[in-house]
Formats: C-alpha cells, sequence, structure tokens
C-alpha cells in the first residue's frame, strides 16, 4: 500500500463509504502480514485481496534483457509479495468458504515487451502461481484470478499505447468476484 492509501480512505470517508488505511512495505513481509491482520481486524476479516504493487524498477531500459538488473527485486516485490499477503489471508478465507485474490500485473506477463523484461520475468512468474492457485481452489469457495492490464491507466505512459480511466477496468474485479469466479485470467485492451 502507498503513502497515498490515507488520501483515498479519506475522499472514500466523504463519499459516505467505511474505508481505512494500512500502508506496508511488500518487501516488509512482517509489515505486510501485520497491515493486513490489522485490516482483518478493523473490517471483521477480508473478502477480497486485490494485490499489485507499484513503485518497483520499472522504467524502460534498452540494455539487451540478458544484461538486466533488478529481476531478483521485482520477483521480491511481485511474486514473493503476493505469497506473503495470500498466506496472510488464505487461513481465514479458507475456513470461511469464501473469498477472493485478485493479481494484477502488466500484459507483459502474457507478452513480453523487452523493455522492461526484469518486470515482465517477475509477473509471469507471478502469473503462472495465480493460475497454480486458482486450480489449487477450485472447489473450496475462495477464487484466485490473475488480471492482465495492457493500457496505461489514467495517463499515457508510452507513446501510442493506448489509456483507460480506472472505472472503464474496475468492472474486471468486480466480475471475478461476483459472477466470473469460474476464471483464472482476465486481460484488459482497449
Amino acid at each position: 500500500m502507498s503513502r497515498t492509501a490515507g488520501a483515498g480512505s479519506q475522499q472514500l470517508t466523504a463519499e459516505g463509504i467505511t474505508a481505512a488505511a494500512f500502508p506496508a512495505d511488500v518487501l516488509d513481509r512482517d509489515a505486510l502480514a501485520q497491515a493486513l491482520k490489522d485490516a482483518a481486524a478493523r473490517f471483521g476479516g477480508i473478502d477480497a485481496l486485490e494485490y499489485s504493487p507499484v513503485g518497483g524498477h520499472c522504467h524502460r531500459d534498452d540494455r539487451p534483457v540478458r544484461d538486466r538488473s533488478h529481476v531478483q527485486h521485482e520477483m521480491e516485490f511481485q511474486l514473493y509479495g503476493a505469497i506473503a499477503a495470500t498466506r496472510a489471508v488464505l487461513p481465514a478465507m479458507r475456513e470461511a468458504g469464501a473469498g477472493t485474490l485478485l493479481f494484477t500485473t502488466g500484459a507483459g506477463s502474457i507478452n513480453p515487451v523487452p523493455m522492461i523484461g526484469n518486470v515482465n520475468a517477475a509477473a509471469a512468474a507471478l502469473r503462472n502461481w495465480a493460475i497454480n492457485l486458482h486450480q489449487e481452489l477450485e472447489g473450496t469457495g475462495v477464487q484466485a484470478a490473475h488480471v492482465a492490464i495492457d493500457v496505461s491507466i489514467g495517463t499515457a505512459v508510452m507513446p501510442g499505447h493506448p489509456v483507460a480511466q480506472a472505472e472503464a477496468i474496475s468492472p474486471v474485479y468486480w466480475e471475478l468476484h461476483t459472477t466470473h469466479r469460474d476464471q483464472a485470467e482476465r486481460v484488459f485492451s482497449r
């Protein structure tokens, strides 16, 4: 969760929605687990976890993929952070027989882009893990799915790359949580 998480919860509260922020660094596994434990205590459990950390070493890099640094950092940030977050919430979901785990990456997890090869490698690992988790949880009442987003959200990041607003993307998450629980993956693109 980011430093802006508090601002987001304040905006939701102003709109009459019960909200609170529980910021944590996904690389600090104990802090991440504690934040999720605190959220569960505050709200009486966690029905849905959406994991999509931002802030790693995701930047354009024109070096060959074989020369890329920060692959391990991205694995820690994306894959191992997701595993830690899941471990914090899944036992209670399994006990309740209900819950949703959604893991978001860029579309490079499916169609890699060499200029962000370090990020794509970790995103592909997370995608694979999430789809396997979906299969493992089949019949338990707990949904796990991967969401690949093939657009820039809000503002163009790369020239010529499509842009979408969060409001256009959010139905994908709601559908995976409510009516498309049998799907292990959705891709949002324009």
